[in-house]
């Protein structure tokens, strides 16, 4: 999720602690040079990291970086052949797959795929007329977020539940908003039929409502206070309230499954150099890469399964992100430009509700 993502940014950074390197030093294999898109300060810009990865494989890794979706895709359309690896979240492979600016993956170049999870290796939003145009990377969830110690909800009809009147709080986005009263009306997330239907379940938490947060430390700071005690929150935010801000916060999917994200590695069209940006991308799902990143600086859940189950057992990475919620969650897909107006214009319609 795009917005989950962005937040998640800023309290990662690159080279925020140092780390050991995970790969010993040794001869090089392939010199080169590759040249990566992302956002700045997630995770492959990480300095240790490409430190190591030049140790083993004698390539360097440069960056360039984008701060939107729309601006990444441009630089992908405007310059062919600079690039040998670009991070895009899976709502907009397709599109990317589709105008001709990236490349089927080749997985027989990226050994540590056979453990992503299945779920996520081969999630349609980033396939294209029969073909797999990313390696998943890393993943989150929006999904619900209670005090330590209360009872679990089960659904998010808990949202409206009178136990909670006052105590509620949402986070201030029309699309996770639209999702949630999509799942609580039994249709699909990403393209509601009825959204009426939608706007009457979310109206219905209107007595409840006590905050509607935009930023993490915005809710860090309101969680702390007491302000509320149940509310929308993400997966990888709750790690981090949990063990940055010391905050008794329980993360809890409930039974209609979590709103899910998915960032992928891709080659884009072009590439200089594909092969050792595939190498780069092998190296990015690496376990010992994501171990290090994890519990040294602060990482979203591995699509690697692998690199997941070597974490610590008791790691709140681990628990929060179970992979049982692999199996419930949706994950979101492409909106069209006037899906996305309607569904901010219903957002805008329920705030003006509850403020009224």
């Amino acid at each position: 999720m795009q917005t989950t993502r962005r937040q998640t940014l800023g309290l990662i950074g690159a080279g925020a602690l140092a780390a050991t390197m995970p790969f010993a030093p040794r001869p090089a294999r392939a010199a080169g040079k590759i040249t990566v898109l992302n956002w700045q300060g997630y995770g492959t810009d990480e300095a240790w990291a490409l430190e190591a990865f030049k140790a083993k494989t004698g390539i360097e890794v440069v960056h360039d970086y984008f701060s939107s979706e729309p601006e990444m895709l441009t630089k992908l359309r405007t310059n062919p052949g600079a690039y040998d690896v670009v991070l895009i979240n899976s709502a907009r492979t397709q599109q990317a797959a589709g105008e001709g600016l990236i490349e089927p993956i080749d997985f027989s170049a990226v050994a540590n795929s056979s453990g992503l999870a299945p779920e996520l290796k081969d999630h349609p939003n980033i396939q294209f007329e029969g073909k797999t145009y990313g390696v998943a990377w890393v993943w989150g969830i929006t999904a619900l977020a209670v005090t330590e110690g209360m009872a679990k909800p089960d659904s998010y009809a808990a949202l409206g539940d009178p136990a909670h009147k006052n105590k509620v709080a949402l986070f201030d986005d029309a699309v996770t908003s639209v999702a949630i009263g999509a799942l609580l009306s039994g249709q699909d997330m990403n393209n509601p039929t009825d959204l009426a239907a939608v706007t009457e379940k979310l109206k219905a938490f209107k007595e409840n409502v006590k905050l509607l947060w935009s930023s993490e430390d915005q809710w860090n700071k309101s969680f702390a206070a007491k302000e509320f005690d149940l509310s929308v929150y993400w997966s990888g935010a709750a790690v981090r309230s949990r063990r940055n801000s010391k905050l008794p916060v329980e993360f809890v999917v409930p039974k209609e499954g979590g709103i899910g994200w998915l960032d992928n590695l891709c080659i884009p069209a072009g590439a200089p150099n594909a092969e050792a940006g595939l190498a780069f991308i092998n190296y990015m799902i690496d376990p010992d890469f994501y171990v290090e990143w994890a519990t040294k600086i602060g990482a979203p859940a591995s699509a690697n399964s692998t690199a997941m189950e070597k974490l610590p057992a008791d790691d709140l990475n681990r628990v929060i992100h179970d992979p049982s919620y692999l199996k419930t969650m949706t994950i979101q897909s492409a909106l069209p430009d006037e899906r996305r107006e309607a569904f901010n214009n219903l957002w805008q319609e329920v705030k003006a509700f509850y403020a009224g």
